[in-house]
């Protein structure tokens, strides 16, 4: 497996892992599967986007950056997730993942990665903690999906030590 730039001709085989998480589970809060069209248009408009792929350029994964809050103070830290292919779990696929978008955003000057994890998940909470991230809190019934209410757990992880007086980084 490798991790490469993510494209917009990545969306098909992005949305194939996505819909069925979208569809069945908790873990994505969206109730529609995006289009691969939309997927597209993310991927553009994204800090960063990664995919992974296994020796026959199958893509088996993905991880990406987005902006963390729209004001513009909060432009050093980043809201990042990753998504793997349900027959590519449990292989270090999300840490091979995460380990390189996480070396981009620091070439980039990101300070702070956050990640939001419907609970219960343990299996993200050990990729996240594993990975460096430690617990900040919860927001308690923060989303109604699949017939429950569902909080969501925040995770933090300094990417770099804060400049005194940060330069913007690139989008």
């Amino acid at each position: 497996m490798r991790p490469r730039p993510a494209t917009p001709h990545d969306a098909d085989a992005i949305r194939a892992i996505y819909a069925p998480i979208v569809m069945s589970t908790p873990t994505s809060f969206e109730v529609e599967v995006p289009s691969a069209a939309e997927i597209a248009r993310r991927i553009g408009k994204s800090h960063v986007w990664l995919v992974a792929e296994d020796d026959d350029a199958v893509v088996t994964g993905y991880a990406y950056a987005t902006k963390h809050r729209e004001r513009p103070a909060y432009q050093w830290s980043v809201d990042v997730s990753v998504y793997v292919g349900e027959g590519f779990r449990a292989r270090g696929l999300g840490t091979l993942l995460y380990r390189e978008l996480f070396r981009l955003l620091r070439e980039k000057g990101y300070v702070n990665a956050y990640a939001g994890i419907v609970l219960p998940n343990d299996a993200s909470v050990r990729l996240h903690e594993s990975l460096g991230f430690g617990r900040v809190g919860v927001y308690r019934n923060v989303g109604y999906k699949l017939g429950a209410w569902r909080d969501v757990g925040w995770w933090h992880l300094a990417l770099a030590l804060p400049p005194p007086v940060p330069p913007p980084p690139p989008s």
